[in-house]
């Protein structure tokens, strides 16, 4: 299950239990109506709740990430898993955005704050 919070130019997305592609699909409809209005924006994702994600998950993230290549400004993940930090490293080959992993939620919104 995940729950979406957008703000001017931002999305914040936690995600608690498993992460399926119908929660990803809801994810990509916010993202496509903020950039289609508001341009790129800011991603705040908070995982420390997630408990796992499904393979095809996994794989919409890389078609999704690859797709919106220019639509992000600066991503920040929250999470404890090296898994998740792994994937996030990935996709910063796959977007030009800043892209920063923290373990700490604090962190990462002021560090979205700081950089506004």
């Amino acid at each position: 299950m995940i729950v979406i919070d957008h703000q001017a130019s931002r999305i914040s997305v936690s995600v608690f239990g498993e992460f399926t592609l119908a929660d990803y699909k809801e994810f990509e409809e916010v993202v496509n109506f903020k950039i289609k209005f508001e341009g790129p924006v800011d991603l705040y994702f908070d995982m420390t709740q997630m408990a796992d994600l499904t393979l095809d998950v996994a794989w919409e993230e890389v078609k999704f990430s690859r797709a919106h290549a220019n639509d992000f400004k600066r991503v920040a993940v929250v999470t404890d898993s090296q898994w998740v930090t792994w994937s996030a490293w990935l996709s910063q080959t796959f977007v030009n955005a800043d892209v920063e992993v923290f373990d700490n939620a604090d962190e990462a919104k002021g560090w979205l704050e700081s950089e506004a």
